[in-house]
């Protein structure tokens, strides 16, 4: 299965820059997989389609300002720093740019100088860098202070200030039932839910930590080929047990975003149902995928030739779901992580 079939032309004013004025005011792109249908309603429709039988299930992970921006002793070039992994004690796996001035035993001064580090592995060729921190006071208390929301490279802000935040984003760019910090991306299909929203809906939270591999665009021809790095995930035994006793009576387990699939599926395959549990998950879903789970799925407008949008059509169908997109973009939707969204039934 060739990647070059799932691209799609885009124009670039579709792509959101910033959130519509309130969550659940963006639009909404029912997609019916039985008659092959699209109906264009408002998120906070969401209702009229999903039933007290329905179990909604979302991820909770918490987006932290994974994005920090530090000098070198001497220098006033700005170099950014994403945080990837910590595989130590305030050691971290980073993507630096521009990184080929961070040598081996390079240090970094962040800001006033309350947090340091040092370069303590680098990878030829490649911004990877695994460097060690030095901190005054609390690690996350300066990581949240100093960093910044690790928005995606389509998401525009100022050149001249990067390391300057939207004064939006640090609020928007995080779902409103986040509570376990750990991903550098948003699980972005939750962003368009308010509190009030969820009171009208049964629903329960599982755990996938973002990384920086789910939004890694597939770069081999063949679909096939495809690898992600592996990434943690959490459900605990009450969510398991809500899960798994709707399925057997008959509802919905209705799917918000990529990622809560991902997890759900990962669990059905390995234990034959939803359990609790602790692991980590590198399934890719591509079409072929029998879902052994998820029956309604709530998701974004996705990259062309990424992971995401093979999820997408695993789910709904190649044909629709590319028939969906050229319908979006026809009807002026907005894509991507600050877009619009789409309910596949």
């Amino acid at each position: 299965m060739k990647i070059e079939d799932f691209n799609y032309n885009l124009p670039p004013e579709l792509i959101a820059q910033h959130p519509s004025g309130k969550r659940d005011a963006s639009r909404l792109m029912v997609v019916d997989r039985s008659t092959g249908s699209f109906y264009h309603r408002i998120f906070k429709d969401l209702p009229k389609f999903i039933t007290q039988e329905d179990l909604i299930v979302l991820n909770d992970s918490r987006v932290f300002p994974a994005r920090l921006f530090a000098r070198r002793p001497g220098t006033k070039e700005s170099i950014e720093i994403l945080l990837l992994q910590e595989v130590g004690p305030q050691k971290w796996k980073v993507l630096a740019r521009p990184g080929r001035k961070l040598k081996l035993g390079t240090r970094l001064i962040f800001k006033q100088g309350e947090l340091e580090a040092q370069v303590v592995k680098s990878v030829p060729d490649s911004p990877a860098r695994t460097i060690q921190f030095s901190v005054k006071g609390r690690f996350w208390d300066q990581i949240e202070r100093l960093g910044t929301m690790p928005l995606p490279p389509y998401i525009r802000r100022s050149k001249t200030a990067p390391e300057v935040e939207d004064s939006t984003d640090r609020q928007r760019y995080q779902t409103v039932y986040a509570r376990e910090r750990g991903s550098i991306a948003a699980p972005t299909a939750g962003l368009h839910f308010t509190p009030e929203l969820l009171n009208q809906l049964n629903h329960c939270l599982i755990t996938l930590h973002v990384g920086y591999g789910t939004f890694k665009l597939v770069t081999s021809e063949h679909v096939e080929e495809h690898t992600v790095d592996p990434e943690f995930y959490s459900i605990d035994p009450a969510a398991a047990e809500k899960i798994q006793r709707n399925k057997e009576q008959g509802g919905r387990i209705v799917a918000v975003g990529t990622t809560t699939t991902r997890v759900l599926e990962t669990v059905a395959i390995k234990y034959g149902k939803i359990v609790g549990v602790k692991e980590t998950t590198d399934l890719i879903i591509y079409p072929g995928f029998h879902f052994k789970v998820v029956d309604c799925l709530i998701t974004n407008f996705h990259l062309p030739r990424s992971s995401l949008i093979l999820l997408a059509a695993a789910f709904a169908g190649k044909d629709l779901l590319l028939s969906a997109y050229q319908e979006a973009i026809r009807e002026g939707y907005r894509f991507y992580s600050y877009g619009d969204a789409m309910l596949i039934v």
